[in-house]
């Protein structure tokens, strides 16, 4: 699948948030610091939030999935 930039001024596209959040982040100020993503004009925010939010959930629910069967 072909990226697409969430962060126009930062370049930042679906990928690297998702790269991101395979690397541990879970917060959006952790990505911000990480990536630069949102820190300019914040207009990329709220699709940032959301498309880390759903890596979140994506790499987490086997996990969460796996606690609750223990």
């Amino acid at each position: 699948m072909a990226a697409m930039y969430i962060c126009l001024c930062n370049a930042i596209s679906d990928h690297d948030i998702r790269r991101a959040a395979a690397d541990g982040v879970t917060q959006f100020p952790e990505l911000q610091r990480r990536t630069g993503c949102s820190d300019c004009c914040g207009c990329c925010e709220s699709e940032a939030r959301k498309v880390l939010a759903d890596a979140v959930l994506t790499i987490q629910g086997p996990m969460l999935g796996n606690a609750s069967a223990a």
